[in-house]
């Protein structure tokens, strides 16, 4: 007999979503299974900046997930475009170049906004506007992204601690420090259980269904340079050093399709500062992105991404990559002080170069060719705009350069106002793209195209939604559909 109804592996937003939601749908016995120890639990969701994307057609309907928000801010929906499903879906296509999954991104959006609303009552998750991340103020007014308002109250460390006190209040028991090394099957193939290591040794655990939320492969030095390259291989982590693709492994090991870009990740620019890992403590302030109002430069000198192709949140994916493929790894963001306000509050956990002409600027960079920085950034300056021409930190304003390669398309407005600032940036890989082929149910289907009894998968475990890139707040309401899909399918098979 299985000693439980539901196994979940992993214990981030992913994993915990379909732990709860296969409590919700009458599963008795429900047990997660977390390899970290209890101080690091709770996988990449702890980094994390705690956004959610999802559709919306008025923007008044955001109003039960935060109840007050118009004493706390003027005129607070005006500053709201409605995000529809067709603009939601219309993003992922423009930013994965077509290649999303068309039935599983369907799914994704179709359900963002019911899901971030069950997030809200099933999980207890409190929420708030995403002022720091994607508001910004343009006289009395906040300016939203679109579809980027709501995040949750404490971003990732509070999505993470409302998850469990949810889980811990629905009965579900939760095991640390229990590494899933395996899967069992019965003899007619079905998923009953697992194979866990932990500080006892190796035993099994039986189930009569799991579902492997544990994440992707972006801790794995290994498997990072065989799947995507050298580059990445060397990158900084900015995330939890626990995900290192086991529930990949153990998939395949039983008949799992491989599906989606192995050979893509998410990779944030971060500051070029810390080290390996990004601290635990920091969370998700490593993170730079603010470049669209200044200019990045590599050690050799020169600009070498289109920094004002569209707002952050549609190129921070691709853009942290970019760096990981320049010399070094490692960039520079330049701005000066007409712009150093609209930055980010992240960037104030680390300090600037700073000095009050860009020669004294371009002396301190720790790169290769000076001379060739200094060209680029006053090439850069006779190619932009003054800010009276239409800069607008709001939106696009198509302020183009002129003769550059590569051109800034928005946001080009000259270095001309000291004092200015350096900060460095490198690409923080956060989690990897390719995942396990699962159905319209988060049943994992094998490479005989059939589904694998008792198994099914959710989060970064699943393949297929994004490719060279990723529209920002995506990935925690992905894993929050698909984990609650998971959970319910599992409870009920």
């Amino acid at each position: 007999m299985a000693e439980y109804d539901v196994i979940v592996v992993g214990a981030g937003n992913a994993a915990l979503a379909a732990a709860v939601s296969a409590s919700e749908n009458g599963a008795q016995r429900v047990l997660v299974l977390e390899k970290a120890p209890r101080e690091m639990r709770g996988g990449n969701t702890h980094w994390s900046g705690g956004v959610f994307r999802f559709a919306f057609d008025d923007p008044n309907e955001l109003g039960p997930l935060l109840p007050g928000v118009e004493k706390e801010f003027d005129d607070f929906y005006s500053g709201i475009q409605p995000y529809t499903r067709d603009d939601f879906h219309g993003d992922l296509m423009r930013v994965t170049s077509g290649q999303t999954d068309p039935v599983l991104s369907r799914i994704l959006v179709d359900n963002s906004k019911d899901t971030v609303f069950w997030m809200h009552k099933a999980g207890q998750i409190k929420m708030e506007p995403a002022v720091s991340l994607t508001g910004v103020r343009k006289g009395s007014k906040i300016i939203w992204a679109r579809g980027l308002v709501v995040r949750a109250e404490h971003e990732g460390v509070g999505l993470s601690r409302s998850w469990f006190a949810t889980a811990e209040r629905l009965g579900i028991e939760v095991k640390y420090g229990n590494a899933v090394i395996g899967l069992l099957q019965d003899q007619t193939g079905r998923v009953c259980g697992v194979k866990v290591r932990d500080n006892e040794g190796i035993r099994e655990i039986k189930g009569r269904s799991v579902v492997l939320g544990c994440g992707g492969f972006e801790a794995n030095v290994q498997m990072r340079t065989q799947h995507i390259g050298p580059l990445v291989g060397a990158a900084k982590v900015r995330g939890t050093p626990h995900n290192q693709g086991d529930g990949l492994r153990i998939a395949l090991e039983i008949g799992a399709m491989p599906w989606g870009q192995w050979s893509g990740c998410h990779a944030t620019p971060i500051s070029a500062d810390w080290g390996n890992f990004a601290p635990r403590e920091l969370t998700d302030r490593s993170n730079r992105l603010s470049y669209p109002y200044g200019v990045l430069i590599n050690r050799k000198g020169l600009r070498f991404v289109d920094e004002g192709e569209d707002g952050a949140m549609f190129t921070y994916a691709k853009y942290g990559r970019a760096i990981l493929a320049e010399p070094g790894a490692k960039a520079y963001q330049v701005f000066d002080s007409k712009t150093v306000h609209l930055l980010e509050p992240r960037y104030s956990t680390s300090d600037p170069l700073t000095a009050n002409t860009l020669e004294e600027l371009v002396a301190q960079l720790d790169i290769d060719d000076k001379p060739r920085a200094l060209k680029t950034l006053n090439a850069y300056n006779a190619a932009a705009h003054d800010a009276a021409d239409g800069f607008d930190p709001t939106g696009k304003d198509g302020l183009s350069t002129t003769g550059l390669t590569p051109e800034k398309t928005n946001w080009a407005i000259r270095l001309d106002a000291p004092p200015y600032y350096a900060y460095t940036a490198t690409g923080g890989i956060t989690f990897t793209f390719g995942g396990l082929k699962v159905d319209e149910q988060a049943r994992v289907v094998g490479t005989d195209w059939r589904p694998i009894p008792g198994l099914t998968a959710c989060g970064e475990m699943v393949g297929g939604l994004f490719y060279d890139n990723y529209p920002a707040g995506t990935g925690l309401v992905s894993g929050a559909t698909f984990g609650r899909i998971a959970g319910r399918t599992s409870a009920r098979s």
